[in-house]
């Protein structure tokens, strides 16, 4: 299994990309709106857009969050609903799973 400090690592990692790419939408959608109608219509639409991406983002956040949580109490690369060792490979797809493939299906 991946040395748990590496995959540590790389969830912390993946975690500060996210806060600063979330601070950059807020930034963006605390912008004063463009005076002309039709340019506000378009930056509508980018808000939109914007408001979702930061939606998924705080998603991944909590996902990560608690998957930090299960390095700190021994319990990562385990499945939550089974109790047997999720598979490298899906760990390496997606660090912060909960579940094996079978139970996550």
């Amino acid at each position: 299994m991946t040395d748990i400090k590496n995959r540590e690592a790389q969830l912390n990692a993946r975690l500060a990309e996210l806060n600063a790419r979330l601070n950059g939408i807020e930034d963006k959608l605390d912008e004063k709106p463009n005076p002309d109608v039709e340019d506000r219509a378009s930056e509508r639409e980018d808000d939109e857009v914007m408001e979702s991406l930061g939606n998924s983002g705080l998603k991944e956040i909590q996902m990560i969050e608690a998957a930090l949580g299960r390095i700190a109490d021994g319990t990562y690369g385990e499945c939550a609903k089974c109790g047997e060792t999720i598979v490298e490979e899906r760990l390496d797809l997606l660090p912060y799973t909960p579940m094996c493939r079978n139970c996550a299906t």
